[in-house]
């Protein structure tokens, strides 16, 4: 047992080590590109976003690409979302009602409106640069990229709950940088995509999986993965294109949205997929196992406290290089307490991921919503 938690830990370290290696970011020298300006469509669903909608107006005043259009498309908000942003009447911003219920149905309702022949989407409160459009559009000049996902991070706004998503975050970019460069993609993240309008029709959009309230992004990724191949899915690194969510207010809240995510796990039909899943599952469970080694006396508590630290520097060396190509200085205290409390927090969302149980935007599991779009 004391054998096996060291040779684990090491092997851990070894791992995010080699992945470390695929978290590095890239940035755009805008003053080399050549003048590659299609039409675009931003295209961001919202529901009950009222709080958001001032700092959202910011962001897309500030956008410098000169051939956009940008729909705003409301998700049916219980809230006066809509009614603030009309009042604003902005040019070349279109406020729209989804005909369908559900971020899906809003989006492809958004791309069945879009003039642009490349769809960017993003979330109601997220924040973006100047020059994200740019960024984002430039791999699209090869014709053969379908599809073009960009990292995401959450907005620092202190505190341990907001650290804590920093570094789940972060996280995620890492493991999406790493399976991109493989040329077999597992996840994107829905605030910061893009995609040929021509490829989204072609994979008929959601159609197959619109029942299920999360997926926008992973399941699209998926099927222009499979109808164009591996070298029509590109992923950017550059801190140019980097998008900011607000983190959730609450551990509630969090659990809540994760559950969300990971509840769909059953639809995927890729082996590497799931088996992705379960083997991150299976390292959590590891980790908390090793707290059997403290019954060992003296020896397994000096085993115990070696194989954490050993944890805890890979994170802190991996998680930390991946924030920082994005300007980002980790918390070395919040990373240590972050590393600890980590794998009771998958369990408790893989628990609460096998129930499928979850409130989302006001909607209860959206089980009383028909989300099929009626377009």
């Amino acid at each position: 047992m004391l054998s096996f938690y060291l040779i684990w830990s090491l092997s851990y370290f070894a791992l995010l080590g080699y992945l470390s290696r695929f978290g590095k970011s890239h940035k755009i020298d805008f003053s080399s590109i050549h003048s590659f300006s299609p039409l675009v469509t931003l295209v961001i669903p919202f529901r009950n976003e009222k709080g958001n909608i001032p700092n959202l107006l910011v962001n897309l005043k500030k956008l410098q690409y000169p051939n956009l259009e940008v729909l705003l498309i409301d998700d049916h908000s219980e809230d006066d979302s809509s009614e603030i942003l009309i009042e604003e009447n902005l040019p070349g911003i279109s406020i729209l009602c989804s005909p369908a219920l559900g971020k899906k149905g809003a989006i492809e309702f958004g791309v069945q409106q879009a003039k642009g022949n490349i769809i960017i989407c993003s979330d109601a409160d997220c924040n973006f640069g100047e020059r994200w459009i740019e960024g984002m559009i430039q791999p699209f000049s090869n014709p053969i990229i379908q599809l073009v996902a960009g990292p995401v991070l959450v907005q620092n706004e202190g505190g341990f709950l907001g650290e804590f998503q920093l570094l789940d975050w972060a996280s995620i970019v890492l493991t999406t940088s790493y399976s991109f460069t493989r040329n077999n993609p597992l996840m994107c993240s829905g605030a910061n995509l893009a995609y040929r309008k021509e490829a989204f029709e072609q994979v008929q959009g959601y159609e197959g999986n619109r029942h299920l309230s999360s997926g926008d992004d992973e399941f699209l990724l998926k099927k222009i993965y499979k109808t164009y191949g591996a070298d029509s899915c590109a992923y950017s690194t550059s801190p140019q294109v980097l998008v900011c969510t607000k983190p959730e207010p609450t551990w509630r809240a969090l659990i809540q949205q994760r559950v969300r995510w990971a509840s769909k796990w059953k639809a995927h039909s890729s082996f590497i997929h799931s088996s992705s899943a379960i083997a991150a599952l299976l390292t959590q469970v590891l980790w908390l196992g090793s707290f059997y080694l403290l019954a060992f006396g003296f020896k397994g508590m000096l085993v115990f406290g070696g194989i954490w630290l050993i944890k805890v520097c890979a994170e802190i060396y991996s998680l930390g290089k991946v924030l920082k190509s994005f300007s980002r200085v980790p918390d070395i205290s919040a990373v240590l307490r972050v590393s600890l409390l980590h794998p009771f927090y998958v369990l408790r969302v893989a628990l609460g991921a096998l129930r499928g149980k979850f409130t989302w935007k006001g909607r209860e599991n959206c089980r009383s919503v028909n989300l099929e779009p009626e377009i």
